[in-house]
C-alpha cells in the first residue's frame, strides 16, 4: 500500500510557526507591511476613483449605453472573482510575498493597456485582466493576520478600512481633476509608475511568509467553470436591457451560467475524492463566522456596489430626472468626483474610531449598527432632493459602511487557522465580489429600463427618478438581510466572546510549543 504523500495529505506537512505575542512581533516591520498595502489601496482607489464618475464620458466615447457601459465595473469584479480562490490559494502554497509580488506585475501591465483602449470591446478584456488587482487585498490581510499578534489584528484591520475612505478622499478629487482635464486615459497613464513602484517595495520590503503548504495542488478548472458561471449570469443582468429580457442571447447567456455550476458541483465533489482540496472549501465555508461573513458582505457588497453606481449618474443627470446636474448636458467629471468625498470623509473618520473601540464593544453591536446605518442613509438619499441633502445622507452611509466592513472581517480572521488564512480571506472576496458584480449590472439595467418618456428630456434615454429610488430601495433591503446575518454569528471579541479559539495556534499562550513536545513544568510527566 501507498504511504500518504503531502499531495494527498497536505496537512501533514505543515507546520505552525511560533504565533506571534506582543513581546516578539517586529513592530517596525509589521508596520512597514502596513504602510505598502496603505499605498497599493491609495493606487487602486486612485484608478478606480477616476473610473467611475467618468462611466457617462466613456459610454459617449464609444457609443454605449448605461447597462453596456457597466460592463467595465462588472468585469473588472468577475475576473477578480475567479481569480481570488487561485491566488489565495497560491499564496497559501508558495508564500504570500511570490504571489502578491505576481499579482502586482499583472496589475501593472493591465493598467498600461487599459488606458490605450482603441474601443470598448478592447477595454471590457483589459479591465478583465486588470481584475486581478482585487486580489492583492486578500492576500495584505493574510500577511496582516499574521505579522500581527492577535491583539493587535482588530485595530490593523480598522486602519485598513480607513485607508479606502481615504483612498477615495484623496483619489477622487485627484483622479477626477485628470480625468476632467486630460481625459480618462491621462489617469491610467499617471499611475503606471506608482504601480511599479509599490511593486518594487513589495519586491525588496516584504519577508517571504513562515505559512506554507507544498505539494497542494489548486483547483484550476473548478475556477475556471466557477468564473464562467459568474460570468454568464452576470453578463445576462448587464446586457438584458439591450437585448431583450426574453431574447435568445439574454436567456442564453443567463443559461450557461446556471448550467455550468452543475460540471462544477460535480468536478468539485471529484476533486475532493481525490484527497485533494477544492477551490471552495466547503468545510471552511461551513465554519459558522466564516459563513456569516460571507453571508453579511455579499448582501452588503450588492447594496454598496449598487448605491455608488446610482450615486454617481445622479450626480451626472439633470434635476428633471431626479438627478443633481442643473448644467446637463454638461457632464462636470471633478464635480461628481468632489461629491462622493462626504462618503469618503465619513468612512476614514468611524473607521479609525471602530478600530479602537471594537476589541472592548465586540464585532457583532458595530456590525449591526454599520448594517442599520447604511440602509438608513440608502432609504434617506431615495427621498432626498436637492444636493445638500444627497450629501448629507452620505455622510450616514459612509459612517455605516465604516462600521461594517471595519468590524465584520475580525468574525473571519479571528476564527481561521492561519494555514488557511489566504484561502479564508480569497474566498470572503469571492463573496463579496459577486455582490459587487450584481450589484452594478442592477444599477444599470434600472437607469436603462426606467427612462423619461416625456418633457425636454423624454425619449434620449435618460434614468427618471423612480430608477435611482428603486436602487436605494434594493440596496436599503440588501444591507438590512445583511444585519438580519450578524446576528448568527459568534462573537470573538468584547466581554460577551464566548468562542472556543483553543484549536488555533495564533493565540498568544505561555508555551511557545505544545504540551506533547514541552510541557509546562506542572503538568506530570506523560508516562508510557
Amino acid at each position: 500500500m501507498a504511504l500518504p504523500t503531502a499531495a494527498t495529505n497536505p496537512a501533514s506537512v505543515f507546520t505552525s510557526p511560533i504565533p506571534k505575542t506582543m513581546e516578539t512581533f517586529d513592530r517596525k516591520y509589521a508596520n512597514r507591511v502596513m504602510l505598502l498595502l496603505m499605498g497599493i489601496v491609495m493606487i487602486v482607489l486612485y484608478i478606480e476613483g477616476m473610473l467611475t464618475p467618468s462611466l457617462p464620458t466613456i459610454q459617449r466615447d464609444f457609443s454605449v449605453n448605461a447597462a453596456q457601459v457597466s460592463l467595465i465595473i462588472s468585469a473588472y469584479a468577475i475576473s477578480g472573482v475567479a481569480l481570488s480562490p487561485v491566488v489565495g490559494k497560491l499564496g497559501d502554497i508558495y508564500g504570500k510575498r511570490k504571489v502578491l509580488m505576481g499579482v502586482m506585475l499583472c496589475y501593472a501591465a493591465a493598467v498600461s493597456v487599459t488606458g490605450f483602449s482603441p474601443n470598448f470591446t478592447f477595454m471590457v478584456v483589459a479591465r478583465t485582466v486588470q481584475g486581478i488587482g482585487l486580489t492583492i487585498m486578500p492576500v495584505g490581510m493574510a500577511l496582516v493576520r499574521e505579522e500581527f499578534p492577535r491583539e493587535l489584528v482588530p485595530r490593523a484591520q480598522g486602519l485598513l478600512s480607513a485607508m479606502f475612505g481615504i483612498g477615495f478622499a484623496i483619489s477622487l478629487p485627484l483622479g477626477s481633476y485628470v480625468s476632467q482635464n486630460y481625459g480618462w486615459r491621462a489617469t491610467y497613464h499617471s499611475s503606471i509608475p506608482f504601480v511599479l513602484l509599490l511593486t518594487l517595495g513589495v519586491i525588496l520590503l516584504v519577508k517571504e511568509s513562515a505559512y506554507r503548504r507544498p505539494n497542494v495542488k489548486v483547483d484550476y478548472v473548478g475556477a475556471a467553470l466557477l468564473g464562467g458561471a459568474l460570468a454568464g449570469l452576470v453578463t445576462a443582468l448587464a446586457q438584458g436591457e439591450v437585448w431583450g429580457w426574453t431574447s435568445a442571447l439574454t436567456l442564453g447567456f443567463a443559461g450557461i451560467g446556471v448550467a455550468l455550476l452543475v460540471p462544477f458541483a460535480l468536478y468539485e465533489l471529484w476533486w475532493k475524492r481525490q484527497n485533494r482540496e477544492p477551490i471552495i472549501d466547503r468545510k471552511l465555508l461551513g465554519q459558522r463566522n466564516v459563513a456569516v461573513t460571507n453571508t453579511v458582505l455579499t448582501v452588503a457588497g450588492l447594496g454598496m456596489y449598487l448605491a455608488l453606481f446610482t450615486l454617481i449618474y445622479q450626480f451626472e443627470y439633470p434635476p428633471a430626472a431626479g438627478g443633481y446636474n442643473s448644467a446637463f448636458p454638461s457632464i462636470n467629471i471633478l464635480n461628481a468626483g468632489l461629491d462622493i468625498i462626504p462618503l469618503a470623509l465619513a468612512m476614514t473618520g468611524v473607521a479609525v474610531v471602530a478600530s479602537l473601540i471594537v476589541s472592548r464593544t465586540g464585532v457583532k453591536p458595530l456590525a449591526l449598527a454599520g448594517c442599520a446605518v447604511t440602509a438608513a442613509g440608502f432609504f434617506l438619499v431615495s427621498i432626498a432632493t436637492d444636493l445638500t441633502q444627497a450629501l448629507l445622507c452620505e455622510l450616514v452611509i459612509g459612517a455605516g459602511i465604516a462600521l461594517l466592513n471595519a468590524s465584520i472581517i475580525n468574525l473571519l480572521i479571528l476564527s481561521v487557522d492561519p494555514k488557511d488564512m489566504g484561502q479564508a480571506t480569497a474566498m470572503n472576496n469571492v463573496f463579496r465580489n459577486i455582490g459587487g458584480s450584481v450589484g452594478a449590472p442592477i444599477a444599470g439595467s434600472l437607469l436603462a429600463t426606467y427612462t423619461l418618456s416625456t418633457g425636454v428630456f423624454g425619449g434620449l434615454g435618460i434614468p427618471a427618478h423612480e430608477a435611482f429610488q428603486y436602487a436605494f430601495w434594493i440596496a436599503g433591503i440588501a444591507t438590512l438581510l445583511g444585519g438580519i446575518a450578524v446576528l448568527f454569528g459568534r462573537e470573538v471579541l468584547g466581554p460577551s466572546r464566548h468562542a472556543d479559539f483553543a484549536h488555533l495556534p495564533t493565540l498568544p499562550r505561555k508555551a511557545a510549543a505544545p504540551a506533547a513536545v514541552a510541557p509546562p513544568p506542572p503538568v506530570e510527566p506523560i508516562v508510557g
